[in-house]
């Protein structure tokens, strides 16, 4: 197939369509700007609908309607923005309606900077919105990644009947790199998509609440609630199966570096460099960060590990509160942090890297 150089955010929404979303409503903000752009330039092209909403709150609202009624359906937001669609994110999985969303996000907390990011990982993985659901999140560190995991991010909320989110960073948003990207759905095939949710999808038949799978939130009896809320968390449980983790170089390694997205990306760069000076260092890439790959780190050699090297941008460090669990205090961990808008430089890991070998007296 042939290859195309696409910014990251213009590549989230070419995937997305072609995974055969047809209604999108955003809200503009930096870095993600180009996603709702792009939509706005393409969803006519396949017979969808662009909305721009007068607000984050009003986009995903909207997002809610049109997933209700069996369309897949999308928004994007960069961080602040997020949170304020958090409410209608957790309406989505209250009622057992799927949607995608991506977030490019940016520095913080508060409005904070438009630069790049990874601030929000408590927000992804911990507490998108009130109630305590989960969502499958994926944490691409290439434009490819993004693609391939915003066209599958689709049938994961099909499947799942639930939110699926692509967490991103202003760094993969913008950057331009050459793509593949999938092939698109036919109208047949989004129309059989849209038909096969027609037993729980508002339609405009009347609704039969004891005997459908939508209820409407709000609506609710506790014996219901406590109902839904159990056969959601046996959807999270099968998740299990579902995470991805690339190990990199690990096998010998006696400084793991531990890093997702553009973090570990950079940090890939650093092994490859160390690895030429005789410093072997390996790389753990959660590229699902919920469910998180804990077992991974069972398969770090212990008896040789000096320590592990939790590389984010964030500050104060959020990823290494899973990368701990994962460790079981086995081994020392440091961390290398940037955050507010500065990226992470290969030769902060690598100073990072050899103060660990100085510690250790190498």
């Amino acid at each position: 197939m042939a290859r195309v150089f696409m910014k990251g955010c213009e590549a989230i929404a070419e995937a997305a369509v072609r995974a055969g979303c047809r209604f999108f409503a955003g809200y503009p903000i930096t870095p993600q700007n180009e996603i709702p752009e792009y939509f706005a330039r393409r969803m006519s092209e396949v017979g969808g609908v662009f909305v721009q909403g007068e607000s984050e709150v009003a986009s995903v609202n909207m997002v809610y309607g049109a997933a209700s009624m069996g369309t897949r359906s999308m928004t994007s937001s960069s961080s602040p923005g997020i949170s304020l669609k958090s409410e209608g994110i957790s309406y989505c999985a209250s009622a057992r309606i799927p949607m995608v969303y991506a977030n490019i996000s940016r520095g913080g907390p508060g409005v904070g900077s438009i630069q790049p990011a990874q601030q929000d990982y408590f927000q992804a993985t911990k507490a998108s919105g009130n109630g305590g659901f989960e969502m499958l999140v994926f944490a691409p560190s290439t434009v490819q990644e993004a693609v391939d995991m915003t066209y599958k991010a689709f049938d994961y909320a099909d499947r799942d009947r639930n939110p699926v989110l692509i967490l991103a960073d202003g760094v993969i948003g913008t950057m331009m790199e050459p793509v593949v990207l999938p092939d698109a759905k036919s109208d047949e095939e989004v129309a059989a998509m849209k038909e096969a949710k027609k037993d729980w999808a508002c339609v405009g038949h009347k609704l039969d609440y004891p005997n459908r799978a939508w209820i409407e939130p709000g609506h609710w009896q506790t014996s219901d609630m406590q109902r839904a809320n159990e056969e959601a968390a046996a959807v999270y449980a099968s998740w299990e199966n579902e995470v991805q983790v690339e190990e990199y170089k690990i096998e010998d390694a006696e400084i793991v570096i531990a890093a997702y997205g553009i973090s570990a990306r950079i940090s890939k760069s650093v092994v490859d460099m160390l690895r030429k000076e005789g410093i072997k260092v390996g790389l753990i890439r959660p590229i699902t960060v919920h469910p998180f790959p804990y077992k991974t780190f069972d398969n770090i050699n212990y008896g040789i590990c000096k320590a592990v090297l939790d590389v984010e941008m964030s500050i104060p460090a959020q990823f290494v509160q899973d990368v701990s669990i994962g460790v079981k205090e086995r081994c020392p961990i440091e961390t290398c942090l940037s955050s507010g808008g500065n990226i992470i430089s290969r030769e902060a890991i690598i100073e990072a890297v050899k103060k660990i070998n100085e510690k250790q007296g190498v």
